[in-house]
C-alpha cells in the first residue's frame, strides 16, 4: 500500500520556495498547493499587495476551510501533497494543532540576504515581514509537540548541491528521491496562485535551480540592526539543516 505524505514546507519570503515547489511538482506522484493561506492573510491584514482583491476573491479566506483542504483526501494517483507555505501567513489567530497532521519541513535563508532583497520591494522591512520570527515559532512548536526535530534545508545548500540536499530531504520525509526534481520545463503552471504575474517572472523562465551567488549583496548599515535581530533565530534553525 502506498504511503501518503502531506509535506508542508515553511519558508519566509525572498527565498527559493517557488523553485522548490517546481521541483516537487515535476514528480509524477506529487500534487502541489501554492501559498494556501495567502487569501486569509490578505483579508485579515488588509495589506495592499499586488492583486490582493483578486486573490481574496479567488481563494478561501477562512483558515479553517483551508485546513480542511490541507488535511483532506488526495487526488487519485497522487501519494505526495506538497504545500508551499509562507510563515508570515500563519497569523496568531490561526490554530496550530492541524500542523501535527502534516510532515513539516523548513526552508531557511541567511537573514542578510532575505532583508536586502526585501528592502528592494518594501524599503525598510519590519521583522515580521521577514517571516523569520514566525518560522522559528513554528519550528519550535513542531519540535516541542512531536519531540522530534523537523527537517530543515538552507537555500544556500540547495543551490550549491541540489541533488545531494534534495535526496537527503526525501530520505528525511521517507519518500524516494526522483531526479525529475532537478529540472523542469519553463513557463507558468496551473497550480500557481493568481498572484504569479506579480512575483514569478524569474521562476517562469527557470529550468532548474540557479547556482548560488559568488558574492552576496552587502547589507546596508541601516539594515544591519534588523539582520542582527534575526540572526540568532536563523542560527538556531541552521544548526539542524541538512548538509
Amino acid at each position: 500500500m502506498t504511503t501518503l505524505r502531506r509535506i508542508a514546507m515553511w519558508s519566509g519570503p525572498r527565498n527559493i520556495s517557488t523553485a522548490l515547489m517546481r521541483a516537487w511538482e515535476n514528480r509524477p506522484d506529487t500534487h502541489v498547493h501554492d501559498e494556501p493561506l495567502y487569501a486569509h492573510y490578505l483579508r485579515q491584514t488588509g495589506l495592499p499587495h499586488p492583486g490582493a482583491a483578486e486573490v481574496i476573491a479567488a481563494y478561501p479566506t477562512d483558515w479553517r476551510e483551508v485546513v480542511d483542504q490541507l488535511t483532506g483526501p488526495l487526488p487519485d494517483g497522487i501519494s505526495i501533497y506538497y504545500q508551499k507555505h509562507m510563515t508570515h501567513h500563519m497569523l496568531p489567530n490561526i490554530g496550530r494543532e492541524w500542523m501535527l497532521k502534516l510532515t513539516n519541513c523548513f526552508l531557511i535563508r541567511d537573514p542578510g540576504q532575505v532583508i536586502v532583497s526585501l528592502a528592494k520591494v518594501l524599503g525598510t522591512p519590519t521583522i515580521d515581514q521577514t517571516g523569520i520570527p514566525q518560522q522559528h515559532e513554528l519550528f519550535t512548536f513542531v519540535q516541542t509537540m512531536t519531540k522530534e526535530t523537523p527537517p530543515v534545508i538552507d537555500s544556500a545548500d540547495v543551490l550549491a548541491d541540489p541533488q545531494d540536499v534534495l535526496s537527503k530531504l526525501c530520505a528525511a520525509v521517507d519518500v524516494p528521491f526522483d531526479e525529475a526534481m532537478l529540472s523542469w520545463p519553463p513557463g507558468p503552471r496551473e497550480s500557481d496562485g493568481n498572484w504569479a504575474p506579480y512575483w514569478y517572472a524569474s521562476v517562469e523562465q527557470s529550468t532548474g535551480f540557479m547556482p548560488p551567488l559568488a558574492e552576496p549583496a552587502p547589507v546596508p548599515p541601516e539594515l544591519q540592526p534588523l539582520v542582527d535581530e534575526c540572526m540568532p533565530l536563523y542560527d538556531q534553525m541552521r544548526e539542524h539543516a541538512i548538509r
